[in-house]
């Protein structure tokens, strides 16, 4: 299968897409200003990260933020002549390598952690564990009944057929596995910023 390859990221984009228009809790996302990217797992272990949501604003959607008395702000990220809000990351070949459902699951966890603003920032809880509601199982049990909703909604299969594969069976069966690959932007004091 020389010279064939396989876009993860254009393949996850479409996914995306789809869970967004079909899945109320996702409805305020625009996946045109979210950059879906892939990053090089550093080890082979299967624990350990499997996918990311980079906000590209600080709480409340601000442009900059207050540390020890200095203003930072985030360097700003443009795709497809657009700003992007998030940068959603993968990490192959570890994300592909989880069993099917653990997929589905990762992304809608990710999705998840978008603002309901989509204003930049990530969806905060209250308390301490603002991320996660102090439980990231019981979050990820949240996440698994969403993904039982969109799959009972009609989600055409041809859309996620890509995540039963893991990463050798994704190769062998499409070639290479490429996509996007961004470096994640630096916090920087404003300063600096020119």
């Amino acid at each position: 299968m020389s010279g064939s390859s396989f876009n993860f990221c254009m393949a996850m984009r479409q996914f995306c897409v789809d869970v967004c228009l079909r899945h109320s809790e996702f409805q305020h996302i625009d996946m045109s200003r979210v950059v879906v990217t892939y990053a090089q797992a550093r080890s082979s272990v299967e624990w350990g990260m499997q996918a990311k949501l980079t906000p590209m604003r600080f709480e409340r959607g601000q442009m900059t933020e207050q540390r020890d008395g200095q203003t930072f702000t985030v360097q700003r990220v443009f795709h497809n002549q657009k700003e992007m809000l998030y940068i959603l990351t993968f990490y192959l070949p570890r994300f592909l390598n989880q069993s099917y459902m653990e997929k589905l699951v990762t992304v809608f966890h990710e999705l998840y952690h978008i603002s309901p603003q989509f204003n930049g920032d990530i969806r905060r809880f209250s308390g301490p564990c603002y991320m996660h509601t102090g439980s990231q199982a019981e979050y990820d049990r949240l996440m698994a009944r969403f993904v039982r909703q969109y799959l009972r909604g009609g989600a055409p299969e041809s859309l996620r057929r890509f995540m039963k594969f893991d990463f050798q069976s994704l190769q062998k069966s499409f070639g290479q596995v490429v996509g996007l690959r961004i470096p994640i932007p630096r916090i920087i004091r404003v300063d600096n910023a020119a």
